[in-house]
């Protein structure tokens, strides 16, 4: 056992209760989360200083009791840190000056090293485990290498997707090249993070349910694995745990449970409980709360806590979490009952 919940969930280990943190808990949601970003002056600056980026990991850990903090970070850092020109537009999400529109443009992707060009992120990562002092447990992350692609072909964020599927069905053999490249990339990225403290790592793959099921498996999937392939699950002689997400990735998850992760995440358009039954305690599996039902009152979200946790069952191998991340303009209040609701309502699944 650990000392942490949370780890000892992921490795599938009997635990007290359902740990919970959420994706995108710290954020724009929280008015002290605000007030640091105005001072940081951007979004960037904001996640290139460490100090900052520690201080917005750490408030909602002073807010709400939750099992674990996650390195405040973007999922572009690794192909900014490639010389694309990574820069946010008021209102349109993030852009890249050099998009990738050529065979050449991927033949001239740098690799990187992280303890380099991404300094910044591994000094925040030793910031917070030494400001944590060993009472909860870092998550590390990554984009997964389609999501990555996916941004660096488009030139940012897409509706349809157009350029990088046509470079996927035009031009498979690139694809698969630049995949490639972004796997080892990735891999690499999540290691230091991991020699540099995180105690557990995960691959957001978001744009991975925008693809056809032969070719999620064959190009976004293949590459996941290629990461999980690659990582350092041992630190300290304590074993790392890797988690998996794909939105909108529920109808593959058996598939995805062969991949050597140890947990998938599970978004909210998935039952939980078929979920569990499709994977067979193969992995632990986290989720799925959607995050809309925050906007409601604090009795329908214990009810709808109550209900997903219910779904799962009793036993270890569940993390409450969101679907997806946190809205940015939810009542702080509205979390906390969500997150109060795990805590009361969960013990009874664990005896």
């Amino acid at each position: 056992m650990s000392d942490h919940l949370l780890i000892d969930a992921l490795l599938r280990r009997p635990v007290s209760r359902t740990p919970v943190w959420f994706m995108r808990q710290a954020g724009r949601y929280l008015p002290e989360y605000r007030k640091v970003r105005e001072q940081a002056g951007s979004f960037m600056n904001l996640c290139s200083n460490p100090e900052l980026a520690c201080e917005v990991t750490l408030q909602p850990l002073r807010r709400f009791r939750l099992d674990a903090a996650i390195l405040f970070s973007d999922i572009l850092t690794i192909p900014d840190a490639m010389g694309l020109g990574l820069y946010f537009s008021e209102g349109e999400g993030p852009k890249f000056e050099r998009p990738i529109r050529s065979e050449e443009d991927i033949d001239r992707l740098p690799s990187i090293d992280p303890e380099n060009q991404l300094r910044y992120v591994m000094d925040a990562v030793r910031l917070i485990r030494r400001e944590l002092a060993g009472k909860t447990p870092l998550i590390g992350f990554s984009g997964s290498p389609w999501t990555l692609a996916t941004y660096m072909v488009e030139g940012g964020s897409s509706r349809n997707f157009g350029k990088v599927k046509t470079l996927l069905y035009d031009r498979p053999d690139l694809m698969r090249r630049l995949l490639d490249k972004l796997a080892t990339a990735v891999a690499d990225y999540l290691n230091a993070q991991i020699a540099a403290g995180a105690q557990t790592v995960m691959l957001f793959d978001t744009w991975g349910g925008v693809l056809t099921g032969e070719d999620y498996q064959a190009f976004a999937l293949a590459a996941a694995r290629r990461v999980r392939e690659r990582l350092n699950t041992q630190s300290n002689g304590e074993t790392v745990p890797t988690i998996l997400f794909t939105k909108n990735g529920g109808q593959w998850l058996e598939t995805m449970a062969e991949t050597g992760f140890d947990a998938l995440g599970v978004d909210w358009t998935c039952d939980i409980g078929q979920a569990r039954q499709r994977v067979g305690g193969r992995v632990v599996l986290q989720g799925n709360l959607d995050p809309v039902a925050l906007y409601a009152r604090p009795e329908t979200i214990r009810a709808k806590v109550g209900y997903i946790l219910d779904r799962f069952g009793p036993g270890t191998g569940h993390v409450f979490n969101l679907g997806h991340g946190i809205l940015p303009d939810m009542a702080p209040a509205h979390v906390e009952a969500m997150v109060e609701a795990v805590h009361e309502l969960s013990p009874v699944y664990h005896r």
